[in-house]
């Protein structure tokens, strides 16, 4: 009975010796190696329109941009309701929020000061589990910076501050 099982097995290991590995399936390729055209960087423009007044168009521009040509970023922000011709810059509609934010300073170099600190917590609890086998100990690093959601409600309704977003308390319903 262990010979069949056998003799099988072997079988299986001659035959897929035989398969050549440079016969790869061209459509299993991600990379483009031959000297023809990456279909992937080919992005289609935008349909043609006819504009409303032909004197706001931009001047043409040798390799520059053109009116039918894709921006992802401005279309995104059209679609979510924004501005396409705002800078970079700060909205005048939320410069208030902005500036009533930095009342008390603003650190410049908080990204940088927020890293070493992640650094030096993991680095006190231990190595992160980078390979996922176990416990999570990036959960359990920043378990004592967690906020108990309900707890905190609790706190917060009974200083009279409203909690709009939480549930509304139930009478004679336990929590």
């Amino acid at each position: 009975m262990k010979l069949p099982t056998i003799s099988l097995l072997v079988l299986t290991m001659v035959l897929s010796a035989c398969g050549s590995r440079n016969k790869d399936v061209v459509l299993t390729k991600i990379r483009n190696d031959g000297p023809g055209p990456d279909e992937f960087a080919i992005v289609p423009g935008k349909p043609l329109q006819e504009p409303a007044n032909y004197t706001t168009l931009p001047q043409p521009t040798p390799g520059g941009s053109n009116i039918t040509d894709q921006n992802p970023l401005a279309d995104g922000i059209v679609a979510l309701g924004g501005s396409p011709t705002t800078g970079s810059g700060i909205s005048a509609a939320d410069g208030a929020l902005v500036n009533h934010s930095r009342r008390f300073g603003v650190n410049v170099g908080i990204r940088q000061t927020l890293r070493q600190e992640d650094v030096n917590i993991r680095r006190s609890h231990g190595r992160v589990n980078i390979l996922r086998i176990g416990p999570d100990d990036y959960n359990s690093a920043y378990r004592r910076q967690w906020l108990d959601s309900k707890q905190e409600t609790a706190r917060l309704r009974s200083l009279g501050i409203p909690t709009s977003s939480s549930p509304p308390i139930v009478p004679g319903r336990r929590r």
